[in-house]
């Protein structure tokens, strides 16, 4: 047998770290649900349809494609992922968002629709990525080298997910353009990940046969009462994260009247804390159990979201700053309590819990229509809510260690 090129896994694996980038342009409707409030003249209720286009396919697809991925190959559910999310991302192009500002004379109703299905369609490429990109990047990966490569591809989905708050400021300041040049930009950038990723050579590698995953056996295990616990605690740790990062902009805007640079302070405040405490996380976890270290990040969650309704602008700001830290190791620790504790169930777990992400969905409506019928600061009782829960879970998760 001829011997590989020892480099050829590094070449393989570069577009699929491109692809985790592009699989953080998802994490747009964050912002955008801000964005869109002000151009469109919306309520708070009908800008956070944003969130639930942009989710619901979590809740739809994430199973299914794991189902579909074991039967046909994980090359072709990447290809798939890139092709939706291209689709959706070129249909505002060709309806004239494509960079210029979009103002309340052109921000018709009908633009409005448009701008949902492309987030859908943005949320369905997503969720295929999702489902393809930690797999894939095992079969890309030298001998030894998988960990750290996942780790530093979760880091580079981070950078994805930050465009979606710095290139708008960017575009205004420096381009007189406005938020729907995020459109052109990330349709480029995942046309150059489609072709990088089908000019590169991999080898599939193919897991252990010990049962197939179906539909059945997903869904069987909510009769788990820890299993159902914590995806109920994932669903409403991603709706609480989706929430704040679409709420501080508009709290910010509505509240401190921050508007030119707005989305770069709510990325200064909270997403950029979220981003450190990734990055630290690691080498707090050498020191500490995950049981324990999750306790402490969601009482440090805890005690942030409570100091937003003390209304004074500084505690204000420092809450948001340790939410975001709080939130930051949340969603990997609890997944990863859940599969050791039942790792011959891993593939059908991860596919319920990855499905529990539709959270980001259904949760910031809620807070957007309770903003518009009090205020938006007495929204962020909802995350409050669901942070209170996942107190409540991550105490149980010690206790039946």
């Amino acid at each position: 047998m001829t011997k590989k090129n020892p480099n050829y896994r590094t070449f393989a694996a570069f577009p699929v770290f491109l692809a985790f980038l592009c699989m953080g342009f998802g994490d747009v409707v964050g912002p955008l649900v801000g964005l869109v409030k002000q151009s469109f003249g919306l309520s708070n209720f009908n800008a956070q349809l944003i969130s639930l286009s942009g989710f619901i396919m979590f809740g739809l697809l994430s199973i299914p494609l794991g189902v579909l991925q074991d039967k046909k190959g994980k090359k072709l559910i990447m290809n798939l992922g890139l092709a939706i999310a291209f689709t959706g991302l070129i249909i505002p192009v060709f309806n004239g968002m494509y960079g210029p500002a979009v103002t309340l004379e052109n921000a018709t109703q009908g633009r409005f629709y448009i701008l949902l299905f492309s987030i859908l369609l943005l949320g369905a490429g997503a969720t295929t990525l999702q489902v393809v990109g930690n797999p894939i990047m095992r079969d890309v990966s030298p001998e030894g080298k998988y960990s750290s490569n996942l780790s530093f591809a979760q880091s580079v989905k981070a950078v994805g997910s930050s465009l979606g708050f710095l290139l708008p400021p960017v575009a205004v300041r420096f381009f007189n353009l406005d938020w729907p040049v995020l459109f052109p930009v990330y349709s480029l950038l995942i046309l150059i990940n489609i072709l990088l990723f089908n000019s590169v050579r991999f080898t599939e590698r193919k897991a252990p046969v010990t049962g197939s995953a179906t539909l059945k056996s997903c869904f069987s295990l909510l009769m788990n009462r820890r299993i159902f616990m914590v995806f109920l605690a994932i669903f409403l740790y991603v709706g609480a994260e989706v929430s704040m990062s679409s709420g501080v902009p508009i709290l910010l805007h509505e509240k401190f009247g921050i508007e030119e640079f707005g989305l770069w302070v709510a990325w200064a405040l909270f997403f950029l804390p979220i981003l450190t405490g990734r990055f630290t996380g690691g080498i707090i976890l050498r020191y500490l159990k995950p049981g324990k270290f999750l306790l402490i990040t969601v009482m440090i969650s805890l005690a942030g979201l409570m100091m937003i309704f003390t209304g004074n602008t500084i505690l204000t700001f420092i809450s948001i700053v340790l939410t975001g830290l709080g939130f930051a190791n949340i969603f990997p620790l609890i997944f990863s309590i859940t599969v050791d504790k039942m790792p011959e169930r891993s593939n059908e777990i991860s596919g319920l819990l990855v499905t529990a992400i539709v959270g980001g969905a259904i949760i910031p409506p809620l807070m957007g229509k309770i903003a518009d019928l009090t205020s938006v600061t007495i929204a962020f009782g909802v995350p409050l809510v669901a942070v209170v829960y996942i107190m409540y879970t991550s105490i149980m998760l010690r206790k039946q260690n």
